[in-house]
C-alpha cells in the first residue's frame, strides 16, 4: 500500500513540475520587462528590413539609453538621434533613429525611453536604423547623464564595425597620415592613425570647427558610423560632434632613433654570455660621436637591492645591468645587436652569426656592468617570474631622472614603482609618460596605464622574441604597434629566421 501511495505522490509531483514550466522556461507568474537592450534589438536584423512588434521583442516594447548625438555645432549627420546602452550582458551597443528636425531637441547625456513598436529596423546609407519612430514615443527621463570614456583602437573598430556602430568611442593618441602640413584643416575626410590602424574621420564644411588646423597628436571622441562598399562590406568612419571632442595632446613630434625589435633571453642550454638583444636603427648613428646605452632590469624578489628601485635604471646590483655602445655605426633600417661575448644564434654549438652588426659583445658573466651599474651575472635577462625590462638611452650618462628613447617589458610582477620612483618609460607604442585620457603624469612602468607587457615563454626551448611592428619615420610614430612573435630556434637556425617579415620595420 505504501508503495502505491509513493507512486501516486511521485506522479502528482511530476505533473505539477510539467505544468509549472512554460515552454519559454520562464518562472510562472513572471512578467516580461517592457525594456529590451539595444544589443538584442540589433540582433533582430538579419540583412532584410524588419517590422518591430512585441512578438519579435519577446513581449517588450521599449529601449532606454543615453544620447550621444549632438547637432549644435553643425557636424553631426542631419536628422539622426543616436543613443547607446549596456542593458544586455554589459555589452555597449548603440542605435541610430532618423528623427528629422526633432533630433536637434536632444543633446549629449539626455536619458531617453523610446517605444519602438511599429518602427522598422533596416540598414540604410550603411547604418542600422530604427525608422518611423514618432517623437511622441520618446520620453526624456533625465539630463546630463555621465558617459564613461570608451577607449577603442582603430584596429578593433575595423575588425568589428557593426559592434561599434552608433556608439561613442575615444580614439587615443590619434595622428594624421600623412603628417599635417601648415594650413591643413579638419574639413573633409582625413585618415586618422592611432598606432593600431587607419580610420577615416569625416568633417562637414558646415561644422563650426571645420577650419580648425589639424593637430599633430590628440584624442578624438566621436560616434562611429558605417558606409557600405559595392560588395556590402561595412567601412567605418568617425564623426565628431563638437570642437571639444578633440583633446589636444602635443604639438611636438618626439622622434625615436632606435627601437627594440627582438631578443633572445633564454637560449637552448646555458645562457651565460649567449643572450642578446636585437635593435633597429631608425636613423643613421655613429656611436663614437653619439654614445648610447642599453640597460636590462631584473626584479626577482631575491635580487638586491630589494624594494622599489630608488635609482631606477641606474640602480645596479642585481637589479639593473648596463651595456654602453661607444663604437660602431648603424644605418637607417639596419638591425644591430648587443649582448654577451659569443655571437651564436641559440647558445653553445649553434650557428655563428658574427656577420650581423654587433656593436657590443661583453663578458657579463665575468665583468660588472659599465659605469658600475650591475653585478656580473650568469643570466642577463630573466627567464620567468617577475618583470624584466629593456631600455635604450641616447646617452651613457644614465641617472634616475634619465628618460629612455625606447622601453619594452616582459611580465609585470615585483617591486617596480611607488608612484614617485621606479623604471622610467618613454612615449612609444606601449607606454605613455602622460595618461592620454586623464592627462595625469605616469612616468614609470606599472604607473597608471603603463601596465602592458610581453609574456614569458617556456624555459630552455630557445625562443627568439621578434617584435613585429611598423614605425613611420615621416610621422615619427608607430603606425602598427609591436606584437610578440615567438620564433622557436634550433642550433642550426640562421640570421634570416630573426631578420624577416615578422621583424620590426620602418616606413616613410
Amino acid at each position: 500500500m505504501k508503495k502505491y501511495i509513493f507512486y501516486i505522490i511521485a506522479g502528482f509531483m511530476g505533473s505539477l513540475a510539467l505544468v509549472s514550466c512554460s515552454k519559454e522556461g520562464n518562472y510562472p507568474g513572471g512578467v516580461v520587462s517592457s525594456y529590451i537592450g539595444v544589443f538584442d534589438v540589433r540582433n533582430i536584423y538579419k540583412g532584410q528590413p524588419v517590422q518591430i512588434s512585441k512578438d519579435n521583442l519577446d513581449g517588450s516594447t521599449t529601449i532606454a539609453g543615453v544620447v550621444v548625438s549632438d547637432h549644435r555645432e553643425g557636424n553631426f549627420p542631419e536628422g539622426y538621434l543616436v543613443i547607446q546602452d549596456r542593458r544586455r550582458l554589459n555589452q555597449l551597443r548603440g542605435i541610430t533613429i532618423p528623427l528629422g528636425k526633432a533630433a536637434e531637441n536632444y543633446v549629449i547625456g539626455d536619458s531617453l525611453e523610446i517605444n519602438i513598436v511599429g518602427s522598422e529596423l533596416t540598414r540604410e546609407n550603411g547604418i542600422l536604423q530604427l525608422k518611423n519612430v514618432a517623437e511622441s514615443n520618446i520620453v526624456k527621463i533625465a539630463s546630463d547623464k555621465p558617459i564613461p570614456n570608451n577607449r577603442v583602437t582603430a584596429k578593433d573598430i575595423l575588425a568589428n564595425p557593426d559592434k561599434y556602430e552608433s556608439t561613442l568611442v575615444a580614439i587615443v593618441k590619434g595622428g594624421f597620415n600623412p603628417l599635417p602640413a601648415a594650413g591643413d584643416i579638419l574639413e573633409g575626410q582625413k585618415t586618422l592613425n592611432d598606432g593600431f590602424g587607419n580610420l577615416n574621420l569625416e568633417t562637414k564644411s558646415s561644422a563650426k570647427f571645420a577650419k580648425r588646423n589639424l593637430s599633430v597628436l590628440a584624442n578624438y571622441f566621436g560616434v562611429i558610423f558605417n558606409k557600405q562598399d559595392s560588395e556590402g562590406k561595412l567601412i567605418p568612419y568617425e564623426v565628431l560632434r563638437k570642437e571639444s571632442d578633440i583633446q589636444e595632446l602635443s604639438s611636438v613630434i618626439e622622434h625615436t632613433p632606435v627601437a627594440i625589435s627582438g631578443f633572445a633571453s633564454d637560449v637552448k642550454g646555458g645562457d651565460g654570455n649567449y643572450e642578446y638583444i636585437q635593435l633597429l636603427a631608425i636613423e643613421d648613428i655613429d656611436f663614437s660621436k653619439t654614445p648610447y646605452a642599453v640597460i636590462v632590469s631584473n626584479n626577482a624578489n631575491a635580487s638586491t637591492p630589494t624594494g622599489v628601485p630608488a635609482k631606477g635604471w641606474a640602480t645596479g646590483g642585481m637589479r639593473t645591468y648596463k651595456l654602453n655602445i661607444t663604437s660602431g655605426t648603424v644605418t637607417k633600417g639596419q638591425y644591430f645587436y648587443v649582448g654577451g661575448k659569443y655571437k651564436l644564434i641559440n647558445g653553445s654549438s649553434s650557428t655563428d652569426i658574427s656577420n650581423a652588426n654587433w656593436v657590443v659583445n661583453y663578458d657579463y658573466v665575468a665583468k660588472d656592468g659599465f659605469d658600475g651599474i650591475g653585478t656580473k651575472t650568469g643570466g642577463l635577462m630573466a627567464n620567468s617570474g617577475n618583470a624584466f625590462g629593456i631600455a635604450v638611452f641616447n646617452t651613457t650618462a644614465v641617472t634616475e631622472a634619465t628618460k629612455p628613447v625606447d622601453v619594452m617589458y616582459i611580465s609585470g610582477g615585483g617591486a617596480l614603482t611607488d608612484g614617485t620612483k621606479g623604471y622610467r618609460i618613454t612615449n612609444n607604442d606601449f607606454y605613455d609618460v602622460i595618461d592620454p585620457l586623464s592627462l595625469k603624469s605616469q612616468p614609470f612602468f606599472m604607473a597608471g596605464t603603463n601596465n602592458i607587457f610581453l609574456k614569458y615563454n617556456t624555459a630552455d626551448v630557445g625562443y627568439f622574441v621578434s617584435l613585429g611592428g611598423v614605425y613611420n619615420t615621416s610621422l615619427a610614430r608607430w603606425t602598427s604597434a609591436r606584437s610578440q612573435n615567438n620564433i622557436e630556434m634550433t642550433k642550426a637556425s640562421t640570421l634570416s629566421e630573426i631578420e624577416n617579415e615578422l621583424s620590426t620595420k620602418i616606413e616613410q
